[in-house]
Order: C-alpha cells, then structure tokens, then sequence
C-alpha cells in the first residue's frame, strides 16, 4: 500500500464475486519491503476448503479483477471478529497484523502471492 490510497471496499468488493467468498475483510499488512501489502481476510462459502488451492483461485481472481496497486498479497482463512451489531471489527485485524511484524513472526496460516501462485 506504498503511496497508493488503497479502497479495502474495493477490494473486498472484488473478492466478493468469487464463488468461495462469503465475507472478507482488507487491512494492510506491515512489510519490510514494501511498508504495507493488501491482506485479505476471508471467510469461505460454504463447500470451500481453507487450503492453497483456494488462496490460489483467489489471488488469480483478485488480479484479474483489480489494478496492480490494489492486488490482493497476502490471504488468511479466518473468522471475521465482529461487533455486537454484527460491523468486521478490523482495528483487530489491523492490531493482529502489526503484533506479529513487531515479534518478527508470520502468520502460519497465511497465503502469501509470491510464494502460492506459480
């Protein structure tokens, strides 16, 4: 998420018109690189597996749907934390993301572009 102004509505509005997506949330992940990388977090429909061939399927999705600043880098399977009144609560998510950058640690459950489409 360099300089760009990034819509997590926009992207999480791409990844909604894929099949496997029931609901997902998008934060920026911190990156030693790149400062900040889209992250998606999804909830799958049901029928889908939370393996690599789904994060696969959505990345390729995302980059057919989406510009190249706004592609999708990172993917996590995971329940959506959420409000009494049912709203993502993604100060979580966000706050989930710095803590595992600050312990110099990834996320084990988590997709990364570079490393699953091929």
């Amino acid at each position: 998420m360099r300089s760009y102004k990034i819509s997590p509505f926009e992207v999480e509005s791409a990844l909604l018109r894929h099949p496997a997506v029931a609901e997902s949330a998008v934060v920026p992940a911190p990156d030693a690189t790149r400062h900040a990388v889209v992250k998606a977090y999804v909830a799958l429909a049901a029928g889908w597996a939370a393996d690599a061939e789904t994060a696969r399927a959505l990345f390729e999705h995302a980059r057919a749907e989406l510009s190249a600043w706004d592609r999708v880098r990172r993917i996590e399977f995971f329940e959506l934390p959420k409000t009494i009144s049912g709203k993502i609560r993604r100060v979580e998510l966000r706050d989930r993301e710095q803590a595992a950058f600050d312990s110099g640690t990834e996320l084990p459950d988590e997709y990364r572009s570079d490393r699953t489409t091929g």
